[in-house]
């Protein structure tokens, strides 16, 4: 069975058919400012991500960095870049059951607020 979810509007729907690759924490700050939130939570995919309904709009964040969101009702949805150019990271947020998608570790732990505490490791590198 997919995993699936969208925006609080509904007009973007998406489908995932396969587990994510990894799930983790970003703290960098251009997460915190697309989302507004201390910090982001994401699954990464590789091309198993089908968007069924509705079209996702895009922002250039930084040199080689796409920000998925939708256009009606703002919701953040995903992160594509050059640095990860096979993946599509979702918001685990923007699930329909994110309970799955427990994060196990932290991207970008060297940007993390001072005064946000976890337990969990930093990611790997690619």
């Amino acid at each position: 069975m997919a995993e699936a979810g969208g925006c609080l509007c509904g007009d973007i729907r998406f489908a995932v058919d396969g587990p994510a690759k990894w799930t983790g924490y970003c703290h960098c700050r251009s997460c915190r400012q697309h989302t507004g939130a201390p910090v982001s939570a994401f699954a990464g995919f590789e091309a198993q991500v089908r968007f069924v309904k509705g079209t996702l709009a895009r922002f250039e964040s930084s040199k080689g960095v796409q920000r998925g969101f939708c256009g009606r009702c703002g919701s953040t949805l995903s992160y594509e870049g050059e640095r990860w150019s096979t993946e599509i990271h979702l918001h685990i947020g923007a699930f329909d059951d994110p309970e799955p998608f427990a994060p196990k570790g932290h991207a970008f732990a060297d940007e993390r607020l001072s005064w946000l505490h976890f337990s969990e490791p930093p990611l790997p590198k690619p």
